[in-house]
């Protein structure tokens, strides 16, 4: 049996993510608007609400990764906005429908998050390792999310 090839990908994060992030906090903004809280709790609440989607935003911009491969050895590098080239291992990953979810664990750099959807992946490049990750054993990764 031969091995997989290698698979590698440039990374960005997916505008889908925001959008629905931005929607999800509008709800929430509607929610406490409607609530039956006290005045004075209603407007503390929506800044809270404002200030935790502006920091989500701002972190899932400020993403450190460019670019990810796979080797035929299950070997991961994460090419890094500085240039640098880490190595990584598989710590847990989910497959839901087209997206795929991957959670990367480096020593410098801890975990690292990566969401592969329609919008920010090719869909050759999500086929490949929904294949690949399928043939991943229980010992070679821990447990998916």
């Amino acid at each position: 049996m031969t091995s997989a090839p290698a698979i590698g990908f440039e990374y960005r994060p997916s505008r889908w993510l925001r959008r629905i992030l931005v929607v999800v906090a509008a709800l929430a903004m509607l929610a406490v608007a409607l609530s039956a809280l006290p005045v004075w709790l209603q407007p503390l609440l929506a800044l809270l609400v404002l200030l935790a989607t502006w920091r989500t935003l701002r972190r899932l911009a400020g993403g450190p990764v460019v670019a990810a491969g796979w080797s035929a050895g299950h070997a991961w590098t994460l090419h890094l906005r500085d240039h640098a080239d880490v190595p990584a291992t598989l710590a847990s990953f989910r497959v839901l429908g087209a997206f795929v979810l991957l959670r990367l664990q480096t020593a410098e750099r801890g975990v690292q998050v990566l969401l592969l959807a329609p919008d920010n992946s090719d869909a050759d490049i999500r086929r490949r390792l929904r294949m690949r990750l399928a043939t991943v054993q229980p010992g070679e990764a821990l447990p998916r999310l």
